[in-house]
């Protein structure tokens, strides 16, 4: 069982969320973790890298110069890979580098990076983020008042939120996410993640996008 200060906007602690971690995931495991947060990286590759062999650059295939009497090493031809523009030996070619995990494994893996960052303490609960219109400003001061100013920090919204959206896409490091589209990549790499006290209740409920309640947790993380 975790305990967690509820904060307001100005940084008072206004209650305790108690949310037992063991419900969430009864592990973390980082070789998972690792897993699938390469294959989200993996799959963000654009892939579209191309180097020319020496049949596709551009010059001509004439021998340089006689074989022997000129006192020079034997050279072919000058789109040869170790001369200055030539081909390449070992070229590489657009790929695509996509690839998919199991989504139990997908899903265990988010609700891990979830329990990890309340398990390390790096997890900030927030009473409520509304606002009436999209105001960078009002963020900011509110990621200053809750000690996350000028830290790479993922805010959690119950929902899709434009207002907050727009307001936080504009600060540097500070990324706005409704708690159905996390996963293990967006969850771990900022240092601090912002979470609205709506948006855990989904998590402690189970009734977030990462939530496996019907499947075997023991075969995701094999």
């Amino acid at each position: 069982m975790a305990t967690l200060p509820i904060l307001d906007a100005s940084g008072k602690e206004v209650g305790q969320y108690e949310i037992n971690t063991e419900q969430i995931v009864n592990r973390v495991s980082k070789q998972l973790l690792h897993d699938v947060v390469v294959m989200y990286q993996a799959n963000k590759r654009q892939g579209s890298h191309n180097t020319r062999t020496r049949g596709q650059v551009s010059g001509t295939n004439k021998k340089m110069y006689r074989q022997k009497g000129t006192g020079n090493a034997r050279a072919g031809s000058k789109r040869t890979n170790v001369r200055r523009g030539g081909g390449v030996a070992r070229t590489v070619k657009p790929r695509d580098y996509s690839y998919r995990l199991p989504k139990k494994a997908i899903k265990t893996a988010t609700r891990m990076a979830i329990r990890s960052r309340i398990d390390d303490g790096e997890m900030v609960v927030i009473n409520e983020l509304k606002m009436d219109a999209p105001k960078t400003s009002q963020v900011a001061a509110i990621l200053k008042n809750l000690g996350l100013e000028n830290t790479t920090t993922l805010i959690a919204t119950a929902g899709d939120d434009t207002n907050v959206y727009k307001s936080g896409r504009n600060i540097a490091g500070v990324t706005v996410e409704p708690v159905r589209q996390l996963n293990a990549l967006t969850l771990l790499t900022p240092k601090r993640v912002l979470f609205t006290q709506e948006a855990l209740d989904k998590v402690k409920d189970g009734t977030f996008a990462g939530s496996t309640q019907n499947t075997n947790e023991s075969e995701a993380s094999a």
